[in-house]
């Protein structure tokens, strides 16, 4: 079975038993976590979609804090001595789907 599911604004193509990155969420390592908002599934080509899905993927927290890679936002203008540099690391949380009921 397949399903896209919303997870703190962004859209994700997941199965059972996939493990993937996303935007940090609260909770602990081997905590169990429901996601309700369910955009899409499918099934042997079987496709519902829009407010007739009633679907929820249960996953669990395998790594409740990733750091992702560091990105750099540097401003400079030629000629005139003006250099800004800013920079942040995005933290993700590991998870992996156990099922999509």
């Amino acid at each position: 079975m397949l399903a896209v599911v919303k997870i703190a604004g962004q859209q994700f193509k997941v199965k059972a038993g996939d493990s993937l990155y996303v935007p940090h969420i609260e909770g602990k390592t081997g905590d169990s976590v429901e996601f309700s908002e369910v955009l899409m599934t499918g099934t042997d080509g079987n496709i519902v979609a829009g407010p007739a899905v009633k679907a929820v993927v249960k996953a669990e927290i395998i790594n409740e804090m990733v750091q992702g890679d560091k990105v750099i936002a540097f401003k400079m203008k030629r000629r005139k001595g003006f250099r800004k540099k800013h920079g942040h690391r995005t933290q993700y949380t590991h998870i992996k789907i156990t099922a999509i009921a």
